[in-house]
Formats: C-alpha cells, structure tokens, sequence
C-alpha cells in the first residue's frame, strides 16, 4: 500500500522535527514536505498533493486557519488536521470554518495523532465530544446565515434530512442506523449523498451547515422516523 502523503505546517523547528519523528514511526505514513509559515505551506500544497495536512493555528505572516483556508482551493484533495496548543472556541469555529477536517491538540499522545492522521485521511472528521459541544454551543448562539441554504436543503430527500439532523447531534452510522432501525451501509449511503448534494468537505461542515441554515437552533435537533 502506498503510504499516505503528510504535509507539517508549524513555525518552530523543533515541533516539525518531532512531528516528522512520531510519523516515521507508521510506515503507513510518508511525510512528503515542511513549511513554516501559511504562505510556504499554500505553495508546498499546491506543489506536492499532501493527502494530510499537519497545521499550526498561529503562526506569523499568515496563520493556519487562513492558510486552511486557501489550501482548499489549490489542494482540494488535502485534509487538514489543526495542532494547536489552545482550545478556545474562537480557533476550532475559525479553523472548521476555514475547511479543517479535524481540531487536535498539541499534548496528544503520538498514537493519537497518528490515529488522528489516518481518520482524516479516509474522509471522517475529528472532534472530541468537547470540542464539538463548544462548536455546536457557539454555533447556536452565532450563526452565520448562509443565503443558499435553501436551495441546498430542496435537494435532499425526507429520510436525508432525518439523517443530517442526526449528524448534528453528533451521532455515529451505527447510532444513526439504530435510530432509524435502518442498516448501517444504508445510512452510510445516505451521508455519502447528503456531502455531495450540500457540497461538503465532511461532517463537521454538515453540522456546520445546520446550524448556519436555520434548521434548528440549540436543543431544538428532533428527527423524525419514518
């Protein structure tokens, strides 16, 4: 198996070595480039096709979160994984904004982040049960309304819609399908098509989506069953 292509973004030396060092320890994984600042990291994307992207949120010149930010144009393939060593709100909403797949602090253990790397890589999202609660809390106290959601949302069906208000709430496929007493493989299915429909990254962005085109607001996420 060809190992997955890893991109490090971080402005200290010392963390990209050791970044490089706990990766080197999966042979599942290849670390194909470094940057240190959001610029270099923008063209290193461009040039190389990272599958995975390690990203520091602060950094000088151009931090992380607009650097993610513009990576999702010139490297749509690329999946980011935040590093920080904060975990205030304002980063995790700004960086899933900016189209991050994933929000990991900087104190994680080595199994975590390759762990980590590897989620992201095979297209899921990741979030601590924390970390989403204070996005979903925030969310619901700040949306940003999104004019075309409307016109999105016509495009799914009813049992769609049921599924994306379960993904909202942050329930897994096995839990979804227990929910709506449906197979797992169908409810995996039904997340592949809602993505595409809405033309989301993943479902961080469709919890996102939510929240930002009115369909709920904090504690009103009541699917129904058919």
């Amino acid at each position: 198996m060809t190992p997955l292509p890893v991109l490090i973004v971080d402005d200290d030396d010392l963390m990209r070595a050791g970044l490089r060092a706990v990766l080197s320890s999966d042979d599942r994984l290849r670390v194909v480039g470094e940057a240190a600042d959001g610029r270099e990291a923008i063209a290193t994307a461009r040039r190389l096709a990272p599958r995975v992207v390690l990203m520091d949120v602060r950094m000088p010149d151009m931090d992380g979160i607009a650097a993610t930010r513009e990576i999702a144009g010139v490297a749509p393939e690329a999946r980011v994984l935040m590093l920080t060593t904060f975990s205030d709100d304002d980063y995790v909403l700004g960086a899933i904004r900016a189209g991050a797949s994933g929000f990991l602090l900087k104190r994680a253990q080595p199994e975590e982040l390759i762990a980590a790397i590897h989620t992201i890589a095979a297209g899921e999202s990741l979030l601590s049960p924390s970390v989403t609660n204070t996005v979903i809390h925030r969310l619901a106290r700040e949306p940003e309304p999104d004019p075309t959601a409307g016109r999105r949302l016509r495009q799914l069906t009813p049992r769609e819609r049921d599924v994306l208000l379960l993904i909202a709430r942050g329930l897994t496929n096995s839990e979804i399908a227990a929910s709506l007493q449906v197979e797992e493989s169908t409810v995996k299915t039904h997340v592949k098509r809602i993505l595409s429909k809405l033309n989301l990254r993943d479902r961080v962005q469709a919890v996102i989506f939510v929240y930002e085109s009115g369909m709920v607001r904090a504690g009103e996420v009541k699917p129904q069953t058919r």
